[in-house]
């Protein structure tokens, strides 16, 4: 029988040590290190328009933030959400590293490099450690789901609302953002 050896786990110290690459981005998950493709420009202004309709919901309770880099469980792993809601509170306790545990929202845009499989793994993920709401918007379905706490998702497609719990219960129209 032949000997199987586990990978040796990649602490985020670790992957803090390697050099920056230019043609890929590289996260942390669950202690492997995993190369992305980097977004199109009609992934950036989907990321940039739902930024701008959530700015002003979230003013005075915290900050929108592309790209945000989060420890949601620590030492192994380090993930980058597209967009992200943090509290002000947890912001400013934020100053050097990552922000520890998830966002209280995090926004994934689908693009190649994400299976449905991987986008449940990292809603539970976000949810299990800090996040209220795990979005996906989908600009091909015109949609946007939203998962919660308690596991349940929600698809809202075009015409509808969707009402965001995490900034004192306001909505933004899928329409708007999927457009």
């Amino acid at each position: 029988m032949a000997a199987h050896a586990d990978p040796l786990l990649m602490t985020v110290e670790q992957f803090d040590d390697l050099p920056e690459r230019q043609d890929v981005l590289e996260e942390l998950h669950w202690g492997l290190l995993v190369a992305l493709p980097r977004p199109k420009v009609r992934h950036v202004k989907l990321q940039m328009k739902l930024t701008q309709f959530l700015e002003p919901l979230a003013a005075r309770r915290g900050y929108v933030v592309m790209e945000l880099p989060f420890q949601a469980v620590s030492e192994y792993d380090l993930r980058a959400a597209d967009v992200a809601f943090v509290s002000k509170a947890r912001w400013d306790e934020a100053n050097e590293g990552y922000l520890s545990g998830a966002p209280e929202l995090v926004v994934e845009i689908p693009s190649r490099s994400n299976t449905n499989e991987h986008l449940r793994e990292y809603a539970a993920l976000c949810l299990a450690n800090g996040s209220h709401e795990f979005w996906v918007v989908d600009k091909k379905t015109s949609s946007v789901t939203v998962t919660n706490q308690s596991g349940q998702s929600v698809v809202y497609s075009t015409g509808m609302e969707v009402p965001i719990s995490v900034l004192g219960g306001s909505n933004v129209s899928v329409d708007q953002i999927v457009s």
